[in-house]
């Protein structure tokens, strides 16, 4: 018997309206249509129940996967001869991007005495004295350094001080420009973290790290000092995980697993709070 506590329409409905409004925002500011994001809609119900709902490994039938998501046979058939790849493919800008921050987050030489980036200069003085240079061909011998400044300049990742050194303005690679670029980590970390958060509401095991604390009567100066703390013991977090997995990677052996890919991340996020009966009471969860 369902009670009404089952019914998907009275505990998920709610919650996927609070998650979707973000979503539905950005769609409407970037011109995206509801029959255009219906019809994506539909083809990801199909790609999720054949990826997720078989029964014992065999591919579905056209007609389970109708049953399972609503979406017409007709459809079904149509959407499964042009899939979309779900695959997250990095950039190229963003790949290396990335590398190189973690390098320049996680190699002693690249950094200072209190752990964290140091300015560089462009290029090398006395023999193995750090420069932007050494940095990226530590990483990649294919690429220009000259390359990699000027798009990290173009994007904001970068600037150059009064000293003509290299100096890093963001210690994750998130660009101040590129819309593109930002719209790949939009999606890598929000696909991730919600992928984690499904994960732990259906039970599955092992529980996945997903915690955060939360604060309502927060005075907007209180705010301030708050985002202020979030930023320096976020970033402490998120450079003690960096300099623990590229540990990890240079030591690491030829395996016969299959290999896994990972994401560790910290957030704020803060507005006018709501009435008294719609706010959220203070709690860690």
């Amino acid at each position: 018997m369902t009670t009404k506590n089952d019914d998907p329409q009275v505990s998920v409905t709610p919650v996927l309206r609070r998650v979707l409004r973000p979503l539905v925002r950005l769609m409407l500011a970037r011109g995206l249509t509801f029959p255009f994001v219906a019809e994506l809609l539909k083809g990801l119900f199909v790609e999720v129940a054949d990826e997720h709902f078989r029964l014992d490994g065999d591919r579905q039938t056209v007609t389970r996967v109708s049953l399972l998501t609503g979406v017409h046979r007709k459809d079904v058939k149509r959407l499964r001869s042009n899939p979309e790849s779900s695959r997250e493919s990095f950039p190229e800008n963003i790949s290396l991007g990335a590398q190189l921050i973690a390098a320049w987050n996680a190699d002693a030489k690249f950094l200072d005495d209190e752990g964290r980036p140091r300015p560089l200069p462009r290029f090398s003085g006395a023999e193995g004295e750090p420069s932007f240079d050494m940095l990226v061909r530590s990483v990649s011998t294919d690429i220009h350094p000259r390359a990699v400044l000027d798009e990290w300049l173009r994007l904001g990742v970068a600037a150059i001080d009064d000293q003509n050194r290299v100096r890093l303005k963001a210690e994750v690679f998130v660009p101040e420009k590129g819309f593109e670029e930002k719209m790949f980590y939009f999606g890598h970390n929000l696909h991730d973290h919600s992928a984690a958060s499904v994960h732990n509401v259906l039970g599955e095991q092992p529980p996945l790290l997903e915690r955060c604390v939360h604060f309502s009567g927060v005075s907007p100066d209180d705010i301030e000092r708050i985002a202020q703390a979030a930023e320096k013991h976020g970033m402490q977090a998120l450079r003690g995980v960096n300099n623990r997995a590229n540990q990890l990677f240079a030591d690491q052996s030829n395996s016969a697993d299959p290999p896994m890919r990972m994401t560790f991340g910290v957030y704020l996020y803060y507005e006018p709070e709501l009435s008294a009966e719609e706010s959220t009471p203070n709690a860690t969860a």
